[in-house]
């Protein structure tokens, strides 16, 4: 990965809309380089959607620039525009054209001719199970239809770049796995650089291979998963169910975060698990867990 060129140098980005006291974001600097699956974290009002929009050029910062393949943003439009395949996370222009109308028009206003257009709405729609709702208007669909749709669009004239905003919301447990599947998919076998914006820490953590965390307009955290993580590996989380009306007694270096109809969830020191295994049959629970910190208790101590 370091020896490839970067796709994006975010550098000194800030921006502050007129009509609120507090910026959208604040000295912003960052680089994502070619095939790097990239996540950005943040709660709402975080300040992604501004980010992102100064990313595509939609939106000009006060300060700062963003160069995609060293070419400026905002001074190349046309470049940004075919290299870059936008998900938003809920506008949808097309809502009156029936889904084929809509990824075919999609394929070929990115510069694909009239047969490599039908020929590419046909592989989309198959590859995300569409081709039933092919004659369908857009606006009839289901959520989680509307988001495959959206997705579908996105990839048509095959982007090298991909920003994704929550690609798998409203989405089914076995529809969200076939779309990480792809993702993955296009990533390592087609080299595609991927930036995901998402609040799922957990869904996250399966492909990115670095994040960014935001907070109140600032990049509070950046780096690989496992970096992020590092202060907090001495921290294991404990989750467990017990049948009773009461929480079993606990020793006294377990720390309940939250107890809830029988599922309680606490923390304890690394050292400290072998000790617990030796003074509680943990096999008395129906069902329990235990792990070491993962992204979302990065995200939560970061955002």
């Amino acid at each position: 990965m370091p020896d490839r060129p970067y796709v994006y140098e975010v550098e000194g980005l800030s921006k502050k809309y007129k009509e609120t006291s507090s910026s959208a974001n604040t000295d912003i600097s960052f680089h994502i380089r070619e095939g790097e699956f990239f996540g950005l974290l943040g709660s709402n009002g975080a300040g992604k959607t501004t980010l992102i929009k100064q990313m595509l050029g939609l939106i000009r910062p006060d300060h700062g620039r963003v160069r995609l393949f060293g070419k400026d943003i905002l001074t190349n439009p046309r470049f940004t525009t075919h290299t870059v395949g936008y998900m938003p996370q809920n506008a949808f222009a097309l809502n009156s054209l029936t889904v084929r109308e809509a990824v075919y028009f999609s394929a070929h206003l990115r510069g694909l001719s009239t047969r490599a257009a039908r020929h590419q709405r046909d592989e989309c729609l198959q590859l995300l199970g569409l081709d039933h709702l092919a004659t369908k208007v857009a606006r009839q669909l289901s959520g989680g239809e509307r988001r495959l749709l959206q997705l579908a669009v996105t990839l048509t004239g095959s982007p090298p770049v991909l920003v994704l905003d929550e690609p798998t919301n409203e989405l089914d447990p076995s529809r969200r796995r076939q779309v990480w599947t792809l993702l993955r998919q296009l990533n390592q076998r087609e080299g595609r650089t991927i930036v995901l914006i998402t609040h799922n820490a957990v869904e996250a953590e399966q492909v990115i291979e670095r994040v960014g965390i935001l907070r109140d307009g600032a990049l509070v955290a950046l780096g690989a998963p496992a970096e992020l993580k590092a202060p907090l590996d001495s921290q294991v989380r404990l989750s467990f169910t017990h049948p009773g009306t009461e929480a079993p007694v606990l020793p006294d270096y377990v720390r309940v975060h939250s107890c809830h109809r029988g599922k309680v969830v606490a923390f304890l020191s690394s050292a400290d698990v072998s000790k617990l295994a030796q003074e509680m049959d943990l096999t008395c629970f129906p069902e329990f867990t235990m792990n070491t910190a993962t992204l979302e208790d990065v995200y939560i101590n970061y955002a």
